[in-house]
């Protein structure tokens, strides 16, 4: 069979066009056909391919198709089946491969319209069609001399394992019960994608073994292989904190990121933003969350006088066709869509993109914005506009938009800037923190502090600083005060009940408003005096306690403690009795008495305290097991145990987070199993 597929490098001035009758690759093309034929002749067969949105993917493809020769010991495997992920993937790469290759038979296999014969030199086919064993029985291992899976980045999912399995040995199906047919020779399978990666953390390396050829859009946009791009990104009274994550997708939950997207504010914004930013756009495309999102956004612009329409899942095939038919022709600017024309839309003429829905998949945010990114000089575009939405209440982590794709804040503002002046900024970025790292560490350098932030010892059994929990305090008072965690203070004086400092509480209790809350102050204070000692009240099982009452507010902690210090020696325990609350008292230096080291080491094996030595109880003094104590009693365990728990779980998804994002990075080598 002929297939017109010329192998010369076309000049600078030829760049993208060419004739049906003698094709010319560019050079990246046919450097990338000579990397897969190279890991084929190596022995390799699972091959990935990772080319842009725009780079000709389908041209490469059946470029291969037409350079690999049957096997010499079966020389009747001359056929290729090329699995695609819809109906309109499918139909445009048959009519890619009947252009190119006329003498080539292409058929098509999909649904009940689309019915292939099997012996074809091309079978196009959609995975939806070939999980039918019917359909997938038309197609002999025998026959075949290669398989291609476009969009290749779904090819670890189960539906393709369960096809790809009847072709190649190494790939696994799903079902346990599944006897592999047995295949005399290796079929090799390349898969191409735009995004080689999955965010979803499932291995593509149970598909392919490595990835031979990579190329990322910002190289070739540099390279004028796509066409510039114009990034705009706009600040929306967007707050993405409690929007659910997919934990299938590592994604945004579309129901959860509709209810705070799709509103009437927000839809608003983006068509303004669109009539003051685009007036000059002919073909703008539209990403949006669901399809409640899409036709009220769509609304939103015939609202403004936008001839907009939309397409989604449920648009019938036909009108499907239509509108993108209509939308290429440029009979109407507009275009709204939700997940459909993400992946294989082939539109060259879109100049302008608006990304209305915040991903954390770089792979998505790539996907939608590479739609407009298509040579198309026939129909006077010269650029594309990217314009995008984010956050201003929170900076929810792993949100991809312009700035985070050039490696700068999210809250960088970005307005009408080409790939080149982002990174520029970027790389300014980055020699700013190199010249701010590498500087003297002088005095001179080091600058005045505005805020001081106070760390808690907040483990209720750590002994150091006497166990006091809040070292910071002892730069405040030279009495015994005891942290407890949360920013709760203690000085317990000397049986006469204790005093207690902790943030002004903002909540309402037993429906009633906190009167506390009102009054200007970050800090109050209570003073609990004692009735009865303690050991006596446990006896007869009531409270050691009277009613709290309320010592002061105070906007500081240094003025809540001072306040506080003078409360004690002029109410609570005056003259020379208060030297017992100083921590340089000498009792606090004796060694602690029987019972406090029975009761702290009782609590220490409760709490399944590692590091039990019995060294450490014999040399306990009288202060640390106090202030151990008092520390229990005031719920200092509690908040440590809360602290350490988010302290984990905050560990845990950052972790998570850096392995998603990881796998969202694409490199040639071999792939994880």
């Amino acid at each position: 069979m002929r297939c017109a597929l010329s192998r010369v490098v076309r000049s600078r001035l030829t760049r993208g066009y060419a004739t049906t009758k003698d094709i010319v690759l560019r050079p990246y093309q046919e450097s990338c056909l000579e990397a897969c034929t190279d890991a084929l002749n190596s022995g390799a067969t699972r091959i990935g391919v990772s080319l842009p949105t725009g780079s000709g993917k389908t041209t490469v493809f059946i470029s291969l198709l037409s350079r690999i020769l049957p096997p010499k010991q079966y020389p009747k495997a001359k056929q290729s089946l090329v699995i695609v992920n819809s109906v309109e993937l499918a139909l445009q790469a048959a009519s890619q491969a009947e252009r190119l290759c006329p003498d080539w038979r292409v058929e098509v296999e999909q649904g009940a319209k689309h019915k292939a014969s099997g012996t074809a030199d091309v079978t196009v086919a959609t995975y939806q069609t070939l999980l039918q064993e019917n359909r997938l029985a038309k197609f002999d291992p025998k026959s075949l001399k290669t398989i291609i899976v476009d969009e290749a980045h779904h090819a670890a999912a189960p539906s393709y394992r369960r096809i790809l399995s009847h072709f190649h040995s190494a790939v696994k199906n799903p079902d346990p019960t599944f006897v592999p047919p047995a295949i005399d020779h290796q079929i090799p399978i390349f898969g191409f994608s735009a995004t080689f990666s999955r965010h979803d953390g499932m291995a593509l390396g149970s598909v392919f073994e490595r990835i031979v050829y990579h190329r990322d859009f910002l190289e070739m946009i540099k390279e004028e292989w796509l066409c510039n791009v114009r990034f705009t990104s706009v600040k929306a009274n967007i707050d993405l904190s409690q929007v659910t994550v997919s934990s299938r997708t590592g994604d945004f939950n579309p129901t959860s990121l509709a209810h705070i997207i799709n509103t009437s504010m927000i839809n608003q914004l983006v068509v303004q933003t669109w009539l003051d930013r685009t007036a000059d756009r002919k073909t703008t495309l539209v990403f949006c969350v669901n399809l409640a999102h899409v036709r009220e956004l769509t609304n939103a612009f015939r609202a403004a006088g936008v001839d907009a329409r939309y397409i989604h899942s449920g648009t019938l095939m036909k009108e499907r066709t239509a509108l993108v038919s209509e939308f290429r022709a440029g009979t109407f600017p507009v275009l709204v869509n939700c997940a459909i024309l993400t992946e294989g839309a082939d539109i060259p003429n879109i100049d302008c993109v608006v990304v209305a829905r915040p991903t954390r998949s770089r792979n998505v945010f790539a996907q939608m914005i590479g739609r407009g990114m298509r040579l198309s000089p026939g129909t006077g575009k010269t650029d594309c506009r990217i314009i995008d939405f984010v956050d201003s209440l929170s900076r929810v982590p792993g949100v991809v938009s312009t700035p985070t794709l050039f490696g700068l804040d999210p809250s960088e503002i970005v307005d009408d800037q080409t790939t080149e002046e982002l990174e520029q900024r970027a790389d300014a970025l980055y020699d700013a923190d190199l010249s701010s790292a590498s500087g003297s560490d002088t005095k001179d350098n080091i600058p005045e502090p505005k805020t001081v932030t106070y760390t808690d010892h907040e483990d209720p059994f750590a002994l150091v600083h006497e166990a006091s929990g809040a070292p910071h305090i002892q730069q405040m008072s030279k009495n015994a005060w005891v942290g407890c965690g949360g920013d709760v203070y203690v000085l317990e004086c000397l049986g006469k009940g204790y005093i207690r400092i902790e943030p002004v509480s903002d909540k309402k209790s037993s429906g009633k408003q906190d009167t506390e809350a009102n009054e200007d102050g970050n800090f109050v204070a209570h003073y609990t005096p004692a009735t009865l000692p303690a050991m006596t009240a446990f006896t007869l099982k009531v409270s050691p306690y009277q009613r709290s009452r309320k010592v002061l507010t105070a906007t500081t902690l240094v003025e809540a403690v001072r306040g506080c210090d003078t409360y004690a020696t002029k109410k609570v325990i005056p003259g020379t009795l208060a030297l017992g609350l100083l921590r340089s008292a000498k009792w606090r230096r004796t060694p602690a008495t029987d019972s406090q080291k029975a009761f702290v080491k009782k609590r220490w094996k409760l709490v399944d305290v590692e590091d039990t030595p019995n060294d450490k109880f014999s040399r306990l003094t009288k202060e640390e097991a106090a202030n151990i104590i008092t520390r229990l009693k005031h719920g200092a365990h509690s908040r440590y145990q809360a602290k350490s728990k988010a302290t984990k779980r905050e560990a845990e998804q950052r972790a998570k987070e850096s392995r998603r994002r990881a796998r969202e990075h694409v490199q040639v080598g071999p792939l994880p199993s």
